[in-house]
């Protein structure tokens, strides 16, 4: 859904007001049934020879994705990762927003980063508790993520997005998100290797 939404915007940008699943589904690399099921999920109907209304399209898909409204976020770690995190600014386009952001580097807090000031990691609790956000983006070493995952919750954060190479355990009722950077690359490599060897698998 992400990678229409991307198509979607751009082509809005470049001032289309109708695509079809046959455009779709060659952007995508993939078959047009599967792009047919996939957005039959959104509950939009499409018109033959004609398509869908972009704009429209784009509605439908956010609904869907839950990016419709402001999805606020405080990030944890304001290391390389975070920061590039921090950095990324079509976040916005999906509706969410960074508001505040931690470390607990001495020569990190204090300082402005991607137009972020950033605070004491050990000030979570008094900063957010009154208003916590809807995501925790987990950015920090492997040894520190369970603690920093805590503290989080105990600030009322239910929804965590963990970058960290450990798996959190936290409450019934938490939700974390997990990604694994490496994952990426091992399908990556695995397909390079198949492909130096001259066999072909399909991986996903």
């Amino acid at each position: 859904m992400p990678s229409y939404l991307h198509k979607l915007l751009r082509m809005r940008m470049e001032g289309r007001s109708h695509v079809s699943t046959t455009e779709l589904a060659e952007y995508m690399g993939i078959e047009q049934i599967v792009v047919r099921k996939d957005i039959a999920l959104t509950g939009i109907s499409g018109r033959r020879r004609i398509g869908y209304e972009v704009n429209e399209l784009i509605t439908y898909i956010k609904e869907y994705l839950g990016w419709n409204g402001r999805i606020t976020a405080t990030l944890l770690g304001a290391g390389a990762l975070g920061s590039a995190i921090l950095g990324y600014d079509e976040f916005q386009v999906y509706g969410l927003y960074i508001e505040s952001a931690f470390d607990n580097d001495p020569e990190k807090i204090g300082r402005v980063i991607r137009g972020r000031e950033i605070y004491n990691i050990a000030t979570i609790g008094q900063r957010l508790s009154y208003s916590p956000p809807d995501i925790a983006i987990i950015c920090v070493p492997t040894a520190q993520a369970q603690e920093v995952a805590d503290q989080v919750v105990a600030a009322g954060i239910k929804y965590i997005w963990n970058f960290s190479n450990i798996t959190l355990k936290v409450p019934n009722g938490v939700i974390v998100q997990r990604e694994v950077i490496a994952g990426g690359l091992a399908t990556l490599t695995v397909k390079m290797k198949n492909d130096k060897a001259g066999i072909y698998q399909k991986i996903e």
